[in-house]
Formats: C-alpha cells, structure tokens, sequence
C-alpha cells in the first residue's frame, strides 16, 4: 500500500493513499444495487439529481430556441447566422445527451417532460421578431449558461468529479457560443461591444 509522506505544512504522516484492493473488492460487492455510487461519492445523489435536471431543462430549452430560430432565420443576409443557430442546436443537443446519460449514472431518471419544462430551465425561450433580436436573445441565454454552470462546476466540485468534469466541457462550448453569438450581433449592428 502506498503511503503519503508527511512535511511541515500540517499533511498527516503515513496517511493511506490507496484502499487495500481486498477492502475495495469489498465494498464493491456489498453495495453492488448503487451502481456506479460508491462511498467515495461526496454528495447526496437526490440533490446531485436535482441540479442536473436544471442543467437538463436548460439544454431542452436551448435546443428548442436555436431549432425554431434557425428555421425562422430570414432575409438576404441570413445565411450565416441560420448556419450558426443549426450548429448551435446540435451542441445543445450533445450536452442534453451527455447530461441525461449523467442523471441514469447517479441513479435518476432524465425528467424529458415538456410540461413545466420553463420552470426548470434557467434559460427562457424566445423567438426575436428578427435576426438581431435572435441573436440578443441567444447572447443573453449563452451568458446565463455560462454562469449557470460555473455555479454548477462550484457546486459538485471534488465531491463529483466526473459530473465537474462534464459540465467543464459543457461551460467552455457555451463559453463558444456567448463568443459566436456576440461576433454576429457585432457584424450586424456595426460596432464593437467588448472593451478592448
């Protein structure tokens, strides 16, 4: 078994680094009906659950947003934008499945029901009576997506690494998007918008 060395910033001496693989065996063996929910697991998996199904509804929401704008994207110059609004649904999509995969994982059931599904976003959906109101919109979500998450990665931290892991992900393409969507609204209104 390998030992951690202790120093003088307070580590403890001789403190296992590793479970003995009987031990490990086990545990494994006893709680066989938990899945993939180990002792090692630092939070209680209802409330992991629940934070998740938010994540969920939110993705749920945003595909629904960039599908139905994307086919409502019109005008000579829209080409671009309906493009970017396609490729967008089809992340959303991917986080959705990678996030329900995830809820199954820690012993849930993905709640898919579209009733109540607004209550359970973060994210609201709209459909601009324009291009540029689109994409003001999809700015505005992406950015309420990035917070979301962070708070989220704060949230399950080294208590689930793997569901951190996974929303690491999730919050650097939404990062993306927030990019996207605020490049095309500065193209169309003709002014930059970030300080520089």
């Amino acid at each position: 078994m390998l030992k951690r060395s202790s120093s003088k910033n307070g580590h403890k001496k001789n403190q296992p680094f590793l479970s003995d693989v009987k031990e490990l065996r086990r545990r494994a063996q006893s709680a066989m009906e938990k899945g993939a929910i180990t002792s090692s697991y630092g939070l209680d998996p209802k409330d992991a659950i629940s934070v998740l199904q938010t994540a969920l509804a939110t993705e749920m929401v945003c595909v629904m947003r960039y599908t139905g704008n994307a086919a409502a994207a019109m005008g000579i110059n829209s080409s671009e934008v309906k493009a970017e609004f396609e490729e967008h649904a089809g992340d959303e999509m991917r986080h959705l499945q990678k996030i329900a995969e995830r809820i199954n994982e820690l012993g849930g059931t993905p709640n898919l029901n579209p009733e109540g599904l607004l209550s359970r976003s973060h994210s609201q959906y709209s459909n601009g009576p324009d291009l540029i109101d689109m994409i003001r919109e999809n700015l505005i979500a992406e950015r309420i997506a990035v917070e979301s998450y962070t708070e989220m990665i704060r949230y399950f931290g080294d208590k689930d690494p793997t569901s951190r892991v996974m929303l690491e992900g999730i919050l650097a393409q939404e990062e993306e998007h927030a990019s996207d969507m605020h490049d095309l609204l500065v193209a169309r209104e003709g002014r930059p918008m970030l300080r520089r």
